[in-house]
């Protein structure tokens, strides 16, 4: 039996399969935390540097385990400083429970000290499901719909507990009469496969088609085998959007790699030419870079009615799991006599990759960022987890690193926020602790937040039984992707004033804290560094100074991007002249539309 509400509390999160919380403390939760002490065999306690960091690594684990994250926050300013985070799993459809404190009920509505309306506050981002406790006989049922809600919708829900309801004794049981609720435990997700008419429907699509294009997202994580399946079968090429990188690996002679900004030129040109597309899973939100209307017939599977036709008009729409609607639709599916739309995407692949390789061999001051990720590529460990941030260097995760099958890798997608890298990983490194994991960070996320979450690291490295945690901070002394865009979108110059960054020593920074420190300098030393890396007995920082002026120019540039960067540069750059180095030589790769690889 249950002394407190509080223990109650935990008791029934551990009876819906929570196992971990992250958090930060404050005594607008003190009951919480006191039962959480007395449930430390049940649950564990991940104590980040700040509440925006716990709402983050919630969010990871719901990524990389497909369970409901948790965190926990204190009332007032530490609620609020859950809401980034929490938009983040809420934007990519994550499953998060979030439980914040809250001021004496008697004082509610009385401007008390750190009283703030969190259910108003929290509508937005937990809209599916915002409740504050009242009685200790509530608290059951609005766990049960806070986990089935969150689990079924895959959405984010708030518990909000005000602080003297934690300490009163628990009701486990509400009394049988009126007005109580008397909720359960549990919930299966059902397996939702459109219907045979459907089906037939959509293989008549994509069985006309002799260019189809596949384009594949974060919902066909679980579905590689078959969305390898329908690709051979149709002759199809495979996009991936940048949540969908590790749905299939980038060593197939057919997949084009990611689409968009961050895309590549292979995605481009079989979007630009196709006659079919078929989406699996994604919500990829530029049109620019699909087929134009008209141009191409679509089909679409999501588990998720509101996505569907929403970004290409499409002519079939499949509610459906992706991984059993493609096996579903597999039998459905002719076999393509002509392979010539299949060869030529494999060609411009082959290409594409040479291209590459040959743009991060360029010169560079001192090291060209392109380098870093492909001499990376190669030693990834086998099962790697890797967690992107946001900034310049996500270009050079999207295009240059070939994920391999049993990889897993996630970034903040439809946030795109800045310092989500480092509490990825550690999301990451507790849910799957026996395996290696890489955050990749600009040296403007690592001064955000990173920094303080490399003294989490320090704090519980040695619980994992796979000690290996690697921080590539690119150090190149800017807010890297903004000074292009102002460039490239705007046509103005790099400003200082906004743009550049202190010269911090982030590999000293970890040696302070008791983990290891790599600075690289010399782009011939990147190849030992991360040799080194992985093979290190504790968590690392690879420190690169990378060059800011080699340009992350999209796989298609428009004539209003060339006139604005064009303009910029009528303006004094103060690093002009190796911006138009730089810039040449990714030209004379083969960028611009036309030109030959």
């Amino acid at each position: 039996m249950a002394e407190t509400v509080s223990d109650f509390f935990w008791q029934r999160l551990h009876d819906w399969g929570v196992r971990r919380v992250f958090g930060y403390p404050g005594d607008g939760i003190n009951g919480l935390i006191g039962a959480l002490d007395r449930a430390q065999d049940k649950i564990d306690f991940v104590q980040a540097r700040h509440e925006e960091m716990a709402a983050f690594m919630a969010g990871a684990h719901a990524k990389f385990t497909g369970e409901v994250g948790v965190c926990i926050a204190t009332s007032g300013p530490g609620a609020i400083h859950l809401l980034n985070g929490l938009y983040d799993a809420r934007l990519d459809h994550m499953p998060v429970l979030a439980i914040v404190g809250q001021q004496a009920r008697a004082a509610l509505g009385g401007h008390y000290q750190q009283e703030v309306d969190l259910q108003t506050l929290f509508k937005d981002v937990a809209g599916a499901f915002v409740q504050q406790a009242s009685v200790p006989g509530q608290v059951r049922h609005l766990i049960d719909r806070a986990m089935r809600i969150a689990k079924a919708e895959r959405k984010v829900t708030c518990i909000i507990m005000p602080n003297d309801l934690q300490e009163l004794p628990a009701v486990e049981k509400p009394p049988h009469k009126h007005g109580t609720i008397h909720s359960g435990i549990g919930y299966s997700r059902p397996v939702v496969i459109p219907t045979q008419q459907q089906l037939q429907q959509a293989a008549e699509v994509l069985n006309a088609g002799k260019k189809v294009a596949m384009l594949v997202g974060a919902g066909a994580l679980q579905a590689t085998d078959e969305v390898i399946a329908v690709a051979e079968r149709l002759g199809a090429g495979v996009a991936k959007a940048l949540l969908g990188k590790a749905a299939v690996p980038d060593d197939l002679s057919f997949v084009t790699g990611s689409i968009g900004l961050l895309g590549t030129k292979p995605s481009w040109d079989m979007m630009m030419e196709c006659d079919t597309l078929l989406m699996v899973g994604s919500g990829f939100p530029y049109s620019e870079f699909l087929p134009k209307e008209g141009q191409a017939r679509g089909v679409q599977i999501d588990l998720s009615p509101a996505m569907l036709s929403l970004r290409y008009p499409m002519e079939v729409s499949l509610e459906g799991d992706s991984r059993a609607t493609l096996e579903a639709l597999l039998p459905l599916l002719k076999p393509k006599s002509d392979r010539s739309w299949r060869e030529r995407i494999e060609k411009n692949i082959a290409d594409w990759w040479k291209t590459l390789e040959g743009r991060a061999m360029h010169a560079a001051d001192p090291v060209n960022p392109q380098r870093i990720f492909w001499e990376l590529s190669p030693r990834l460990p086998e099962r790697c987890i890797i967690a992107g941030d946001s900034g310049s260097h996500t270009n050079w995760y999207a295009r240059d690193v070939k994920l391999r099958r049993g990889m897993m890798a996630s970034l903040s997608g439809g946030l795109a926020t800045m310092g989500s890298g480092m509490p990825y990983a550690i999301g990451a490194k507790f849910a799957h602790p026996d395996r290696p994991v890489l955050a990749i960070c600009g040296d403007g996320a690592m001064q955000m937040n990173g920094m303080a979450e490399l003294i989490t690291v320090s704090k519980y490295w040695q619980k994992w039984r796979d000690p290996r945690l690697v921080v590539l901070v690119l150090n190149n002394r800017d807010l890297n992707q903004v000074t292009w865009e102002q460039r490239v979108m705007a046509g103005d110059p790099k400003f200082l004033g906004s743009q550049s960054l202190p010269d911090v020593p982030y590999h000293r920074f970890a040696e302070l804290v008791g983990l290891r420190g790599i600075y690289v300098d010399d782009p011939e030393r990147l190849a030992s560094a991360w040799d080194e890396a992985f093979a290190s007995d504790r968590p690392v920082v690879v420190e690169v100074k990378a060059d800011p002026n080699v340009p992350p120019l999209p796989p298609h540039i428009t004539l209003a991007q060339m006139k604005s960067f064009a303009s910029s540069l009528l303006s004094p750059d103060p690093e002009e002249g190796s911006v138009l180095v730089n810039t040449a030589r990714e030209v004379l790769s083969g960028v611009l539309p036309g030109r030959s690889h």
